[in-house]
């Protein structure tokens, strides 16, 4: 006669959490008395099953309802970075802001012919950890995060002015790195306001918005803002501008602020400005 033994092992109870519904690392609170789940995200994705990435501020603030401005991890491909989101109303719009990227008119940084406005690398990610100093960066955000409207601020003797473009884009790489011009309507009043009382501009042709250039390619041009002209002859030979990423005129040096000369509305300027972007 055989002798056998048959182990029966206790199955284990379901629960809401059974099937692991939480992805990323998320965690699953269960509700029995629902028979419903809750995932608890790790810090960066969102999502009911902690699926996305949080590319953007505003994404996080419909998840979590921020308090206030303060620094958060947002994720590119998974990859965590964290960066500042400005959550106040600085005379610009309520946030949450989401920053882009910030650049110094001194440096060369982010001349015009800068790879960084085409390329898909970061450059200094702890600046967007800094606010509105005059630290330099680039963030992922520059080619991952869609918006709706930008947010560009200049400071000049420490005092930050800024405007508001409503411009709904994919990323603000998609609208400047294949080098076409888009247009924007703020209008060259505007554009002055970000230097205060000192803005500057020749009063013809006015092409304002992306990628805006005179058709003479040695003449004033700026990855976002306004170039203007004296003369009859269009947008040829532009001398006067006013943004971010700029060249020629009177100062090729000159990357972020206003340059103009050759009877300028205000007079001769070479102000460089310390540049801010943000999206929302």
């Amino acid at each position: 006669m055989s002798n056998f033994m048959v182990i029966v092992k206790k199955a284990e109870a379901w629960t809401p959490c059974s099937s692991s519904p939480c992805q990323n690392g998320g965690t699953c609170s269960a509700n029995y008395e629902e028979n419903t789940f809750n995932c608890l995200c790790v810090e960066g994705f969102i999502g009911a099953y902690c699926e996305k990435d949080a590319v953007s501020c505003k994404e996080l603030h419909e998840a979590n309802k921020l308090n206030g401005s303060l620094v958060v991890t947002l994720r590119f491909n998974t990859e965590p970075v964290s960066i500042l989101c400005q959550m106040g109303d600085f005379g610009w719009g309520a946030g949450p802001w989401t920053p882009i990227m910030k650049t110094n008119g001194n440096q060369n940084t982010f001349h015009f012919d800068s790879v960084y406005w085409t390329d898909l690398n970061s450059y200094n990610l702890p600046g967007g950890l800094t606010g509105f100093d005059d630290s330099e960066t680039k963030l992922p955000t520059y080619w991952s995060t869609p918006f709706s409207k930008i947010c560009l601020g200049m400071k000049v003797d420490q005092q930050l002015r800024f405007i508001v473009i409503n411009q709904p884009a994919a990323s603000l790489h998609s609208l400047i790195a294949d080098g076409q011009y888009r247009a924007t309507s703020q209008g060259r009043d505007t554009w002055k306001t970000l230097l205060g009382s000192q803005g500057s501009l020749q009063l013809n042709c006015n092409k304002e918005g992306f990628n805006s250039a005179s058709t003479n390619s040695g003449s004033a041009k700026t990855r976002i803002g306004i170039v203007s002209n004296e003369g009859s002859d269009g947008c040829y030979s532009c001398d006067s501008r006013i943004g971010y990423g700029g060249a020629n005129g009177a100062d090729n040096s000159n990357t972020c602020g206003n340059v103009a000369n050759w009877s300028p509305d205000n007079g001769d300027k070479n102000i460089k400005a310390m540049g801010y972007i943000l999206a929302q």
